[in-house]
């Protein structure tokens, strides 16, 4: 059972923002140590690199979950940078899981392997701020809608939620992906563009925490991690169903002067294609 006392998590990526909430404020429920390519002076730290398999796997001995934060963050369009940490590291923390015994992984995934709706109305308006052509209520895009990415971040996180259903399957181990939305160190966000996504700080410990710890009885699952913002279009109704899941800060309770605009949403020399406030016409 997950229930165990102090299960012990080794954190990939620890010296991230995520990675420092999660043993900052969870050290009384579980015994963390770090796989980490820089020190980690809190908790117990290998430092090693995840994409050298042989090097990684005395972090591994005698874990009972990992959790996967480890990431390339500079450019989201780097695929060289992507392929190595993102796919080709991720599946050795897969691997060196599945030789060591690991029960769970816990992925952290991205909201950005669904911001490809954002070339749709309204996910587009809602994301550029443009709020005042959106009009009514939006259909909300859960886990059930096709993956769309917008980066190669993003799509080669979906290829790292797809391998980890391949583990789940093949080798029994129970892996959950977080699409984890805008995390920021401020706690706040600072651009127009994160109203819809914004995740807490306080949100995120929440939602690992309820990962680390559910049920064995789940085995692979995928869930949409954002705060309760008006804007919000991707669905967390999924997480709070099957988790218990109960987000309680919201990107509404920050003013910012930011008034936002496409230049947040196109990535470098992207076009939308479409009228801003129409749905493109299908020819």
């Amino acid at each position: 059972s997950f229930l165990m006392n102090k299960p012990k998590v080794l954190i990939t990526g620890a010296s991230g923002l995520i990675g420092g909430i999660t043993f900052g404020n969870l050290s009384h429920k579980y015994e963390f140590t770090a796989l980490n390519r820089s020190y980690v002076s809190e908790i117990p730290t290998l430092q090693a690199d995840i994409t050298d398999l042989d090097s990684i796997m005395p972090a591994f001995e005698n874990i009972d979950i990992v959790l996967h934060m480890s990431n390339y963050t500079k450019d989201v369009i780097n695929w060289d940078e992507h392929f190595n940490v993102g796919i080709l590291g991720t599946r050795n923390v897969y691997e060196a899981s599945r030789l060591n015994g690991v029960k769970r992984v816990v992925l952290g995934s991205t909201g950005d392997t669904m911001t490809g709706y954002e070339m749709e109305y309204p996910y587009g308006e809602l994301a550029a701020g443009e709020y005042d052509k959106v009009k009514g209520p939006w259909e909300m895009i859960t886990e059930e809608h096709p993956t769309r990415p917008k980066s190669i971040y993003g799509a080669c996180k979906v290829f790292c939620e797809a391998l980890g259903h391949f583990y789940s399957d093949r080798y029994d181990i129970s892996v959950l992906c977080i699409r984890l939305g805008g995390v920021l160190a401020e706690d706040k966000p600072n651009l127009r563009r994160q109203y819809p996504g914004f995740l807490s700080q306080q949100d995120c410990l929440q939602m690992i925490d309820l990962c680390l710890s559910a049920p064995e009885s789940i085995r692979f699952d995928v869930f949409h991690a954002s705060s309760n913002n008006k804007y919000a279009w991707r669905d967390t109704s999924r997480a709070k169903d099957i988790l218990g899941w109960n987000p309680i800060g919201s990107s509404d309770n920050h003013s910012i002067d930011d008034k936002g605009g496409w230049h947040q949403v196109l990535e470098g020399d992207q076009k939308l294609n479409r009228i801003p406030g129409m749905k493109k016409e299908i020819i």
